[in-house]
């Protein structure tokens, strides 16, 4: 159903852009796990590339996505940091695909 997306180097660039960005933007220790992924979606509605970004504070998973390519993400389109809580992931409702 996801197809994944080549890398390249401005790709993986883009990836460390993202991954700063959120480190910063909800003030995330240095060593803690952030994921950031391109993701194709063949699915009608979707965009045909979307960025996913995961992070996780002790054992709470938090997650949100963004209707563009991960090298078109700019530092204005991640949540605010307040935003935060409402970015927390709820095990078994809504994530299955990612």
């Amino acid at each position: 159903m996801f197809a994944s997306v080549r890398r390249s180097p401005e790709r993986l660039q883009a990836i460390d852009r993202v991954t700063e960005w959120t480190r910063e933007r909800f003030k995330l220790p240095k060593g803690s796990a952030i994921f950031v992924s391109g993701i194709a979606c063949p699915l009608p509605g979707c965009p045909p590339l979307e960025t996913v970004v995961a992070f996780w504070i002790a054992e709470q998973r938090y997650q949100f996505k963004l209707f563009k390519p991960v090298q078109e993400v700019v530092v204005n389109d991640l949540p605010y940091a307040w935003l935060k809580d409402a970015l927390a992931v709820q095990e078994g409702i809504g994530w299955e695909c990612c």
